[in-house]
């Protein structure tokens, strides 16, 4: 589902010039735009908004507070990603060790 500025700003409470302003100094927080040149907000696009709202206006942070709040969640977020995949990719090479052990050693 995606979202317009306006029912964003409905939604969240937040003005439309916060949340400009918001795409201008949070990085990674850029909804595109649709051929038109409006805004298109994702669903995780309005969860950043959410979240943001409730750092700055909930919590008291700056928004530099903020911001570097949301980098730090998304950089643990990147490093557990990256961890599951590494995990992935070693149960898939200790499965092929397995068979391989397995058909070259069959049980007595």
């Amino acid at each position: 589902m995606t979202y317009s500025i306006g029912e964003v700003e409905e939604l969240s409470g937040i003005k439309q010039n916060v949340l400009r302003y918001w795409e201008t100094v949070i990085p990674g927080f850029a909804p595109r735009k649709d051929l038109g040149g409006r805004r298109v907000y994702t669903e995780r696009d309005f969860e950043i908004v959410l979240r943001l709202k409730y750092l700055i206006y909930e919590r008291k942070f700056t928004i530099e507070g903020a911001r570097n709040e949301i980098l730090h969640e998304a950089q643990s977020y990147e490093s557990h990603a990256e961890a599951m995949n590494t995990i992935r990719e070693l149960r898939s090479e200790l499965t092929k060790l397995y068979f391989m052990l397995k058909k070259n050693h069959p049980p007595a």
